[in-house]
């Protein structure tokens, strides 16, 4: 169909979307056949954007009557704009490695951890994030103590048991029991820095910590030196040690490899005699149970804060 005046109005420029998403434009006059009407020419697109910076205003020729001429000293305006230099989007400098970070919070290179300050006024241990280290022989109730007081606490507090972190080694483990060699204080050592490390960070993500180990006062290859260096100066060690019935009586119910022959833990429990005189606190949990001996942590602890004890 044609107009009566003019050629007929040309397609429409933007693009369609037919069936299935397809963009997709109407077909000129002629396409299916019909003859294009005269004077139609097909559309050439939507213009080109100027190439190049912006120009500046352009004011009225020399010869044009609206034409004033600049003032004496007027500097012309410059034909193309001094370009700026690309801002680089905010990051970190070049050639530095990504921060470790746990969680938001960034986690500070492993290193001394400091004791904390005591708060006035408060009882026991109160919010105080701090990090202990509870020493005993088998049998003495090390593992049910630490939780006991860790859950207790009205801030988060991790417990950290070796002897679990030692039993993640399923195939090839190396039990103590049937006997000290190099592959099982290998992986004593292994398992004493892992339970570091991990102090290091819930320490560092204001978390408080508690791990357990029975440590000797006669070995020093694996005794209090190890732990200072894993977590630092500020670790607060603990040793508890009830008396040698309570330790035999609770071995006793004990099962799998964390039941000892009686000669060997008699034997443990007099080595760990040694702590008396070393300056560490001692509790002696034999007529205590789990809630008290908790409480009575608490309360060497926060003398502890108050005088860090020297090891």
């Amino acid at each position: 169909m044609q107009h009566a005046v003019g050629a007929p109005l040309p397609p429409h420029q933007g693009s369609a979307h037919g069936p299935g998403g397809w963009a997709h434009q109407a077909p000129p006059p002629g396409a299916q056949g019909q003859p294009p009407a005269p004077g139609w020419h097909p559309p050439q697109g939507p213009p080109r954007p100027p190439q190049g910076p912006p120009q500046p205003p352009q004011g009225p020729p020399p010869h044009h009557p609206q034409y004033r001429p600049p003032p004496p000293g007027a500097v012309p305006p410059p034909a193309h704009p001094p370009r700026q230099a690309p801002v680089p989007p905010p990051g970190r400098p070049s050639g530095q490695p990504p921060s470790d970070v746990t969680g938001h919070i960034q986690l500070p290179p492993g290193g001394p951890v400091p004791i904390p300050a005591p708060l006035p006024g408060d009882s026991g241990t109160g919010v105080a994030t701090l990090a202990v280290l509870l020493i005993g022989p088998a049998g003495a109730g090390k593992t049910t103590v630490a939780r006991h007081w860790a859950q207790s606490r009205r801030v988060p507090t991790a417990h950290i048991s070796l002897d679990d972190v030692r039993e993640w080694v399923c195939s090839g483990f190396a039990d103590p029991q049937s006997g000290w060699n190099d592959h099982s204080e290998a992986q004593y050592r292994l398992a004493r820095r892992t339970c570091g490390f991990a102090a290091r960070n819930f320490l560092a993500n204001g978390i408080s910590c508690i791990l357990d180990d029975a440590v000797f006062p006669d070995r020093p290859v694996v005794g209090l030196g190890g732990w200072k260096r894993h977590v630092g100066p500020g670790l607060l060690p603990v040793v508890l040690l009830p008396g040698l019935e309570i330790v035999l009586e609770r071995n006793a119910e004990r099962s799998g490899n964390r039941r000892l022959a009686d000669e060997e833990v008699a034997g443990i429990h007099g080595r760990m005699a040694g702590w008396y005189g070393s300056g560490l606190p001692i509790i002696d949990n034999s007529k205590y149970d789990v809630e008290t001996t908790a409480r009575v942590l608490d309360d060497v602890l926060a003398r502890a804060l108050a005088s860090p004890p020297s090891w």
